[in-house]
């Protein structure tokens, strides 16, 4: 009697996924009875498809704000870091209509980008930028608006697509920023800076409005602990994390000559420490499985350049600690791609070169400088540059350092301005003290600038020592008297305080 072939072929077919299907369902059940209360890596390969077990809280809608505050192609690595944030979360799940993004907007068609149109963060990496949507760029890009979107105010939006952050009860927001800053300040595009009180007050006001169940925010600047030491509150439902300490720098990663080395077309750094820290990190983890605490442990490691703080900084955390134990994908959303990767990944463990964001600028500036040999108007042009940043930081270093001998004697002017206060105090205790120092001293002796946000530490001790308006004013006209600060005055840039 005849066989049909294509019968047998079949029946062999199904008895091979039958008996495939049998020993999936034998590995599971051993498994499970070998680590019956292990909740984390589960060995099992699952589809990509397939659901994940984890903390089921999927009440509510994932928001995002994500904020570049700088502009200039050489600060190129904030807006790369926040169109990196933006492709993660699309990733992970959220929706375009529920991120708001802050960038200048400034980088991707700049002359000086080899690549138009395309913005990497990561010297192997993929294009950025494409799909970013463009809310708030150029002057839209400012503390007002951000503040606006924050609280869901549309009335006080001015400019941009007008999309805010219009979360209920059950909601949760993610908030991620990065830029220069100073003690308790972070930078902007558009004067005035962001001040840590300012920022604080929205916050609370965000809290009492129950527009949201709980937030996590993180902070990529130098100093930027210092914009919630002493003054982010415990019971606002809020968990920070900063790149830094309160009083120490941030750092700029991936550029031109560092291992790795970006493209050899380009002139500038790529990306932040702490910033590709944490991306990386979510890149390469099972959000579902892993905690805000792991990441922070993990993002922490790796900015401290693994324990070489010459070359990393010290990650803080702040506010609400609880919100620790929370699985990451309840804010960063859930890449179905990443559903088999381990709890713990090796990849990351190398160590970075890395430079100060503060000299970033100068390091941008001697690439250009460099690389223009066969021009030689360009490289003139290009020197001179250099030599009037460089003129005016001076200027402020000593304006800063004769200010503190005029109001407290050569003896004790440095010890008075450079002085840190105990951890768990804030920087000042009057914040309107603060920004009235701040624009005197701009108005005789022209603008801090991103470099000179570092002083604002002085400014605060000023104010901590109960010197008044009028003899700020009268140390600052004998101290920058007949200064010529060129464009770098506020009545060019505004002030920014």
């Amino acid at each position: 009697m005849a066989v049909d072939r294509s019968l047998l072929s079949k029946t062999t077919w199904y008895g091979l996924v039958l008996w495939s299907w049998m020993l999936v369902m034998l590995m599971r059940v051993h498994s499970a009875a070998a680590r019956p209360n292990r909740k984390e890596w589960d060995s099992v390969i699952k589809l990509p498809t397939e659901p994940v077990d984890a903390d089921s809280d999927e009440v509510g809608t994932r928001w995002a704000v994500l904020v570049a505050g700088s502009s200039g192609y050489g600060n190129y690595r904030h807006q790369a870091d926040v169109c990196h944030a933006y492709q993660l979360l699309i990733k992970g799940g959220l929706k375009e209509e529920n991120i708001v993004v802050f960038m200048y907007d400034d980088i991707a068609t700049n002359d000086l980008n080899p690549r138009p149109g395309v913005i990497i963060n990561h010297p192997q990496g993929q294009d950025v930028y494409a799909g970013v949507p463009k809310d708030y760029t150029g002057e839209s890009v400012t503390s007002e608006n951000l503040f606006a979107v924050i609280l869901g105010d549309k009335s006080k939006v001015k400019g941009g697509s007008g999309k805010v952050i219009n979360s209920k009860p059950e909601d949760r927001i993610f908030m991620y920023y990065s830029d220069h800053g100073g003690p308790g300040v972070l930078g902007m595009p558009n004067m005035p800076y962001l001040y840590a009180m300012d920022f604080i007050d929205v916050l609370k006001k965000k809290h009492a409005s129950g527009g949201y169940k709980e937030m996590v925010i993180y902070v990529e600047a130098c100093e930027s602990g210092s914009m919630f030491e002493g003054i982010m509150p415990k019971d606002l439902n809020i968990y920070v994390t900063t790149a830094s300490n309160a009083q120490e720098n941030s750092w700029g990663t991936y550029c031109p000559g560092m291992n790795p080395s970006p493209p050899p077309e380009y002139i500038t750094c790529l990306g932040d420490l702490y910033s590709v820290a944490w991306m990386e990190d979510s890149e390469t983890h099972n959000l579902k499985r892993e905690s805000v605490k792991q990441q922070y442990q993990s993002v922490k490691k790796r900015t401290s350049n693994f324990n070489n703080y010459a070359m990393g900084s010290h990650v803080m955390q702040y506010g609400d600690t609880n919100i620790t134990t929370e699985k990451l994908y309840l804010y960063q959303g859930f890449d179905p791609a990443t559903v088999n990767f381990p709890p713990h990944n090796g990849r990351l463990r190398a160590k970075m070169e890395v430079v100060n964001q503060r000299d970033a600028e100068l390091f941008f500036m001697w690439q250009m400088y460099q690389r223009s040999n066969h021009h030689p108007e360009k490289k003139t042009d290009i020197l001179k540059q250099i030599g009037e940043t460089v003129k005016h930081r001076k200027h402020l270093d000593g304006s800063v350092e004769l200010l503190g001998v005029l109001l407290y004697g050569p003896g004790k002017g440095s010890s008075v301005l450079q002085s840190v206060r105990a951890p768990g105090l804030p920087l000042v205790d009057d914040w309107a003290c603060l920004k009235s120092m701040v624009r005197v001293f701009e108005t005789h002796c022209g603008s801090l600038t991103q470099y000179g946000m570092k002083h604002m530490r002085a400014f605060a001790n000023i104010c901590n020592s109960g010197i008044s308006e009028a003899s700020m004013e009268e140390a600052c006209v004998a101290t920058c008297g007949g200064y010529d600060a060129g464009q770098l005055y506020p009545s060019n840039r505004g002030y920014s305080a």
